[in-house]
């Protein structure tokens, strides 16, 4: 296996941080990777926010759901979904299909992941915050977002406090990749992978105030989590930056 396959099997997210920050070089090889993401037909439909100000990490660490490892990491950059510079050079194209959403977004995922790559293979470590979006809103007022930007996600980059987290178990191969067709869920599968979540939890060990000792298996896990993702003004907040009313 080469260096890189070996970096990607092995991501974990990390959410302690030493108080140790990056240097000049190290953000800007972060950023290099990011920036030469692909890009949706060259469009470069993404912006980056990065916190430096305290007060402001502060404000925005409240308004993402009070995560501490916000404030405690060396960096913490928001991606954007960004058609304000496009809009600029071609004002009269109509952005408001909600497909120019899906391009801004599925851009920002593509970078975001590949700066958290550069991060990890210079030895850092991160975790991405979908928190951002809580209260996305009065963050869009806090860091001065024109029309046409959204806040997607946030990630915090920087030395992992101790060793690194254990690899949570992922679905297997065969619930996820299928030849030709979709293929139903497989409960028998999913049952087997249930167990081995119930196993990782049961085994994890609590690191205050970061995890707490839940067992639990998967499919309790997105019971909840998909009722807590809940954003019901996400809709008219999307309208009202110019997105998703066509």
């Amino acid at each position: 296996m080469n260096n890189t396959l070996e970096l990607l099997h092995n991501h974990t997210s990390v959410r302690s941080y030493t108080n140790q920050p990056l240097t000049e070089e190290q953000r800007d090889v972060i950023f290099k990777a990011a920036n030469q993401t692909s890009s949706f037909s060259l469009l470069q439909v993404v912006s980056i926010i990065r916190i430096t100000d305290p007060d402001l990490r502060k404000k925005v660490m409240q308004l993402s759901v009070n995560q501490p490892y916000i404030e405690e990491a060396a960096e913490f950059w928001i991606f954007c979904a960004d058609f304000n510079r496009n809009h600029q050079i071609a004002p009269k194209v109509d952005l408001k299909y909600i497909e120019y959403l899906l391009i801004g977004s599925f851009d920002a995922g593509l970078m975001a992941q590949n700066a958290l790559t550069a991060a990890e293979s210079l030895g850092l470590g991160g975790v991405y915050i979908g928190g951002v979006r809580s209260n996305i809103a009065e963050l869009t007022e806090v860091l001065n977002l024109p029309e046409y930007v959204v806040p997607l996600v946030g990630l915090c980059i920087g030395h992992p406090a101790g060793e690194k987290p254990g690899l949570k178990p992922r679905l297997p191969q065969s619930m996820v990749m299928f030849d030709n067709q979709y293929q139903p869920l497989d409960e028998e599968k999913l049952a087997n992978y249930d167990q081995q979540m119930r196993e990782y939890y049961r085994d994890r060990p609590v690191k205050a105030p970061f995890t707490v000792k839940k067992v639990k298996g998967w499919k309790d896990h997105i019971e909840d989590h998909l009722e807590r993702s809940k954003l019901p003004f996400m809709l008219e907040y999307l309208n009202k930056q110019g997105f998703a009313k066509k």
